[in-house]
């Protein structure tokens, strides 16, 4: 690993690792929300951005890292390959996980303040590189945090975005998709994904994969489906997930409780990424 990669991870790692605003706080104190970070990177010029335009993919209105590096900097010259796209794994932590994990119909306290405050943290850590970047010569920009980043429904793909950020961390050899539709990884799927666009020479990492479900044993193996039954509304099935029944029990029984039970803005679930073998890491069996 190069010497600037290094110093690319450990930006990422060291944030996590000693932000105060990485902590569970009210009864949980100074527990993490979030466990140390996994990096990967990908190269602007690779192929399969182009490819996510597809609309059996992200759909036509999906940036390339080019799309959204020229709309931030209208007056640079560059190249794709001039680019990468620098995305990251936040891991949920053993407890959380656990506790999830021990939920069958109703959202766990620990994972329902990592969803709902943690995805704040996400964000300080994309401004964090970003002006890190800045500070250092280097254009980035989070796509997400964009003001023309929105969200998309179209009939191939029920709410997906401008910037997926599973696709990215995909892209940057971080994992494939399961039959949930979340990102199976080495440290499995319960997590949390962020990435930045910026004009700096690094080598990709290499994809240890071909196919977009490679990671899933449903889809290589014909087993598990694990996910079908651990989902409280049934959205998940043989074909897939209904985004539209998740979405409903997400914005109403699962807000409603979150809100009565932990005095909390917004919803948590999670149950489809823990208690399956695809929870801690890459399933072998």
């Amino acid at each position: 690993m190069s010497d600037k990669k290094v110093w690319l991870h450990s930006l990422v790692v060291d944030f996590m690792e000693t932000s105060t605003a990485n902590r569970m706080g009210e009864k949980f104190g100074e527990e993490k929300m979030w466990d140390r970070p996994v990096v990967g990177f990908a190269n602007g010029a690779d192929p399969i951005f182009a490819a996510y335009k597809d609309r059996s993919a992200c759909g036509v209105e999906h940036w390339t890292p080019s799309e959204i590096f020229a709309n931030a900097y209208p007056d640079e010259d560059f190249s794709p390959g001039d680019l990468t796209v620098i995305s990251w794994i936040l891991p949920q932590t053993s407890l959380s996980k656990a506790d999830c994990a021990k939920s069958t119909t109703d959202p766990a306290e620990r994972w329902a303040r990592a969803r709902i405050l943690g995805e704040p943290v996400n964000d300080l850590l994309r401004e964090y590189m970003t002006n890190t970047l800045h500070k250092n010569g280097y254009q980035a920009i989070s796509p997400v945090l964009h003001p023309e980043w929105t969200r998309l429904e179209t009939p191939e793909q029920i709410y997906t975005s401008k910037w997926s950020e599973r696709h990215m961390a995909h892209a940057a050899g971080l994992g494939t998709f399961g039959l949930c539709d979340a990102l199976i990884t080495p440290v499995g799927k319960a997590i949390r994904l962020g990435s930045i666009v910026v004009k700096v020479d690094v080598a990709p990492d290499p994809r240890p994969y071909t196919d977009i479900h490679a990671y899933c044993l449903y889809f290589s193996k014909g087993t598990c489906g694990a996910c079908i039954k651990r989902c409280p509304v049934g959205s998940i099935s043989k074909d897939g997930r209904d985004k539209r029944s998740c979405r409903v029990f997400l914005r109403g029984p699962s807000t409603d409780y979150v809100k009565e039970h932990f005095d909390l803005d917004g919803y948590g679930c999670g149950m489809c990424q823990t208690a399956v073998p695809c929870e801690h890491g890459i399933p072998t069996i």
